[in-house]
């Protein structure tokens, strides 16, 4: 089975997304570290990635880069950061959503978790 992996600094909204991820039926990893969630993409079992932009041992644009080079697994942001540069640098990247983690987040990633 393929796992959706989230990665974010904050051990509150790891908890709040593997909580999520499980009530609706999806098999899901946490991890606050870049490093030790690359190594897990590298052996491929991994559906779909989950990802804020600060990460406590490398920025989200490193990260990204990282996968993006590495693999084709597709990677959705999910960060507090509204600043349309940053989305207009990611969207350019080829992730697939830049989604903010105000309003309704949770109806948004699903939508893209039920298309998986």
């Amino acid at each position: 089975m393929q796992t959706i992996m989230h990665v974010d600094n904050s051990l509150f909204f790891r908890k709040v997304m593997k909580t999520f991820l499980a009530e609706h039926g999806f098999l899901g990893e946490s991890f606050s570290q870049g490093t030790e969630a690359l190594e897990v993409i590298a052996q491929g079992h991994v559906a779909l990635v989950i990802t804020g932009m600060v990460l406590s041992d490398m920025n989200g644009w490193k990260f990204i880069k990282r996968i993006i080079t590495s693999s084709n697994v597709p990677i959705i942001v999910l960060t507090s950061n509204t600043s349309k540069a940053e989305q207009y640098g990611l969207k350019a990247l080829g992730i697939k959503d830049h989604i903010l983690k105000s309003g309704a987040w949770k109806e948004k990633l699903l939508s893209h978790l039920y298309r998986l």
